[in-house]
Parts: C-alpha cells; sequence; structure tokens
C-alpha cells in the first residue's frame, strides 16, 4: 500500500498546508473504495523492484536511470517482468537501466511541443492534473521544478508512477495522489497548473477551469492541452456516443472557442502556443500496449476522420495567466 505520509509530511509547512484539512480523510476513503482485481498483482509488482540509486539520472532530455555498473541478464530480465506486469502503458517512454518502456504515447514529443512556450519552471510548485503515470512530472521536475504533484484517479497509473520512482531511486521532488481535480479545494498555490489530455474529458468544460484557476497563485500560469477542432469562436463539437472510440468526449471547441472560455473564467494573456493533427508516430500500439490505438480509431478509407467521421484528432496547447 501506497505510503502517502512523507507527502502530508512535505506540505505540512507552507502554502500547500491547508490542504492538510482534507487530503488524509480523502486519501483513507479512496483507499476503502472498490478496488481493481488486479490491483493487488500490481502493488506485489512495486513491491519486489529492487531499491536502485542511480548512478546517473537524466530527466532534462527523457526519463532515464543509468546503473554504475551494467545489470546483469537475470536482473534486468526480472525487472523487466514486473514492469510488464503493470501493462498496459500509456504515457512515456522510459528507459530504466537498459529496459526501454516503449508505451502507447510518444509523451515527449508533446513535452517538446510544450516546453519552449512555458515560463521557467525552475524552483517552482507545479500541479499536473490528470497526470496518468507521471511522464511528464519527471520531465517537469528535470525543467528545474521544486515540487511536482500529480493528480490522477486510475488506481495502475498510481502503481506505475511508484514503480518508476522507486527505480529512480525514491525521488521525492514528484508526487502523485489518487484523486480528481474536483476534490481538491481551492488552494491557491501553484505556480503552474498543467491540464493535458483532460478537458475533453469533463461534463462541464468551464468547471474545470475554474478549478483550474482556483489552484494557482495570483499570476500563476495555467497550461492547457486538449482536442480542438477547425472553426471560429463560436464552434464546438458534441460528438454522439463516442469519438475516435472513446466513449466520455463531450465537448470539443475550436481554439477560438476555448480562449473565449478561458477569458470568460478570468484568464488573461490567454495565447495559442501550437496546434497539431495526432499522428501514429505519437500514438500507437506498442509491445508495452497491445490493444488498440490511433490508427484503429480513425477511417480506414479517410485519415482526415474517426471512424465515426468526425475529424481526426487535432491538439492545441494554450498559455494564460491568473491574475
Amino acid at each position: 500500500m501506497t505510503d502517502f505520509g512523507p507527502f502530508y509530511r512535505l506540505i505540512a509547512t507552507g502554502p500547500l498546508a491547508r490542504w492538510l484539512e482534507t487530503l488524509p480523510a480523502q486519501i483513507a476513503a479512496w483507499q476503502k473504495e472498490q478496488q481493481h482485481g488486479l490491483l493487488k498483482q500490481w502493488r506485489n509488482a512495486v513491491a519486489a523492484l529492487p531499491e536502485i540509486t542511480p548512478y546517473r539520472l537524466d530527466l532534462l532530455h527523457s526519463v532515464s536511470a543509468y546503473s554504475e555498473t551494467p545489470l546483469s541478464e537475470g536482473q534486468r530480465a526480472g525487472i523487466e517482468q514486473l514492469l510488464r506486469n503493470l501493462m498496459p502503458w500509456r504515457k512515456g517512454p522510459y528507459s530504466l537501466y537498459g529496459i526501454d518502456i516503449d508505451c502507447e504515447w510518444r509523451s515527449d514529443m508533446k513535452w517538446d511541443r510544450v516546453l519552449p512556450h512555458l515560463s521557467p519552471l525552475a524552483g517552482r510548485t507545479v500541479l499536473d492534473v490528470g497526470c496518468g503515470s507521471g511522464y511528464h512530472m519527471w520531465r517537469m521536475v528535470g525543467a528545474g521544478a521544486r515540487l511536482v504533484v500529480g493528480i490522477d484517479p486510475t488506481q495502475l497509473f498510481l502503481c506505475q508512477f511508484e514503480a518508476v520512482r522507486k527505480l529512480l531511486g525514491n525521488d521525492t521532488r514528484a508526487h502523485l495522489l489518487p484523486l480528481g481535480i474536483e476534490q481538491l479545494p481551492p488552494l491557491n498555490a501553484f505556480d503552474t497548473v498543467f491540464s493535458m489530455g483532460v478537458l475533453y474529458h469533463r461534463r462541464s468544460p468551464l468547471d474545470h477551469l475554474w478549478q483550474l484557476k482556483n489552484q494557482l497563485v495570483r499570476d500563476g500560469e495555467l497550461v492547457l492541452e486538449t482536442l480542438v477542432v477547425e472553426g471560429d469562436e463560436n464552434t464546438v463539437l458534441v460528438p454522439g456516443e463516442r469519438y475516435a472510440a472513446m466513449r466520455n468526449v463531450y465537448f470539443i471547441p475550436s481554439a477560438q472557442a476555448l480562449k473565449q472560455w478561458l477569458k470568460k473564467c478570468g484568464f488573461t494573456d490567454v495565447r495559442t502556443v501550437d496546434s497539431c493533427i495526432t499522428t501514429s508516430e505519437e500514438q500507437r500500439r506498442t509491445a508495452w500496449m497491445t490493444t488498440e490505438s490511433l490508427a484503429d480509431f480513425l477511417d480506414p478509407h479517410d485519415a482526415t476522420k474517426t471512424r465515426e467521421g468526425y475529424p481526426a484528432p487535432r491538439r492545441a496547447v494554450f498559455i494564460a495567466r491568473k491574475p
């Protein structure tokens, strides 16, 4: 079972201290909820991983850990099998002591698009909403963040994060909590808040934007990445039962409409810094994620459309400031 005590002690003083009024009870309630049938297997895999202190750690250019001397073939095979017990791996890639976890998403490509537009992360306290297994959290640490807190309620992602952190030498600069953004009180304590790949999954996208704003300090920076469609400020796609095979996609605005939403929620200095079509180079089936991926979600006769007939996934990155 994950021990959240070190995180509680870490935030006991400083701007996040008031979170302790609600956080321990929320974590205790989460621990009592119905657990995934494979959770025991996942926890056992994390527990069985060896304690390794990296000889060299690269979080600036990748998420990579190296030992002073190469692992034996038996050690490497044992660690790889434990990590494979945590499949499917969605966000990555990771390179850990010669073991390359080739995840479904090349999240490094998204990071390369986002990073040039950020205010410097050095010394900042950062919140990553819907962080998955935590790949981007480690890249934020590599960019100099003092503390990165990720939230994601998915049990597998927590186990994957804890597995990676253990192999990174139990680095305490990043922590993942199994919560959703709606469970956070208005902390007004983070210098930068990331929400990447979340907005279109929210039934009330403006509520999500308000929740993000409520986590930022004054003059804090929001980094929002989401699906968009072509169109003017009044264009919003509301898919039917599925979009690109996903059930829980509710609203996909144009970039202009989303900028209006952000301004309506009180953000300033709103700008679109990147927009691109998602390709099968960035999202694809791998040996670490063997089920359907992007190529299966598109019209086999017209890759500009999803198999439901909607425009193929286009993602944009927005930067905004809380005044």
